[in-house]
């Protein structure tokens, strides 16, 4: 039986899921330890990349490593995708690995004793950086509530950032008051890199599906804290993210226009599920009003 299981999600990023791929496979050979199995899942894509994938499966061979596939006639979006890719995987852990992720510096073995050396311990994320070398915002956040999602769009987060104290005050949305050179607890990682024990990721049934895309890692980190576990930010080794390759950064504007519509939905349906229960209906309407104003600008 394996002992982790890497869970990627590809959909038209033919040659960065590639490189993706080059990378942790090249990471992973050097840490023959345990048994690992990675689980590719392309979500009907039309850019090549399931001949990619299937051309790269039958040049592969490892004596730890198993290359799994899973070619979807349609688009599942990121919940259904990787929900459909977890119920597969037999390691004891999963790690969600973002098509875009590339690998620079894991030791797995250091990684996964790390990660397994406190049972109250359920995710963990490394240093996410940007192609700029600046850390992902997105992999170290703090649960979005209003007066933290205040601060970072009114800017306070980004004024008050380089002054002590009053970016623990303000920063909460990114918890810039932190040192990211040290391990600590955050709220949630970004999907690009997490990495959850397998028992309790099935404890809370996985991603919530009313996410398509975006949110869904908030919502299950969130679900994981409510259960009293922890999550941790890892600093000692490093991955990097070329964000905005897809989704967002797309130059295509129906595909730009969707993704945005996602990505709002999300802020919306968060908000209604934890937060809207304790606040008064006036507030809610005003809250959703805001979220809906932005999409459109």
């Amino acid at each position: 039986m394996p002992k982790l299981s890497i869970i990627i999600l590809s959909y038209n990023t033919r040659d960065i899921t590639k490189q993706c791929l080059q990378t942790l496979i090249k990471s992973l050979t050097s840490t023959k330890l345990f048994e690992t199995e990675v689980i590719v899942a392309d979500n009907a894509s039309t850019d090549g990349t399931q001949a990619m994938l299937s051309e790269f499966k039958k040049t592969f061979s490892s004596q730890h490593i198993s290359l799994v596939t899973i070619f979807n006639e349609k688009n599942e979006g990121f919940t259904r995708g990787n929900n459909q890719s977890a119920r597969q995987a037999k390691g004891q852990h999963i790690l969600f690995l973002n098509s875009d992720v590339i690998i620079d510096n894991v030791d797995w073995g250091i990684l996964i004793k790390y990660f397994e050396s406190d049972s109250n311990l359920a995710v963990l994320t490394v240093k996410v950086t940007l192609d700029n070398g600046l850390i992902d915002p997105a992999s170290h956040r703090g649960f979005p509530t209003i007066f933290r999602s205040f601060c970072y769009y009114s800017k306070l987060e980004t004024i008050t950032k380089p002054v002590p104290y009053l970016n623990k005050v303000f920063g909460g949305y990114h918890l810039t008051d932190l040192d990211l050179s040290k391990s600590h607890e955050i709220d949630s990682p970004s999907g690009a890199f997490y990495l959850v024990k397998k028992d309790i990721f099935e404890k809370v049934h996985g991603f919530d599906e009313d996410f398509f895309m975006y949110g869904e890692d908030l919502d299950l980190s969130y679900r994981i804290k409510e259960m009293g576990y922890k999550i941790i930010y890892y600093p000692d080794f490093k991955v990097r993210h070329l964000k905005y390759r897809s989704g967002l950064g797309t130059v295509d504007k129906t595909i730009l226009m969707k993704t945005r519509a996602h990505f709002y939905d999300a802020m919306r349906i968060f908000y209604e599920k934890h937060y809207a229960p304790n606040y008064p209906k006036v507030v809610n309407q005003i809250i959703y009003f805001l979220i809906e104003l932005k999409s459109k600008l």
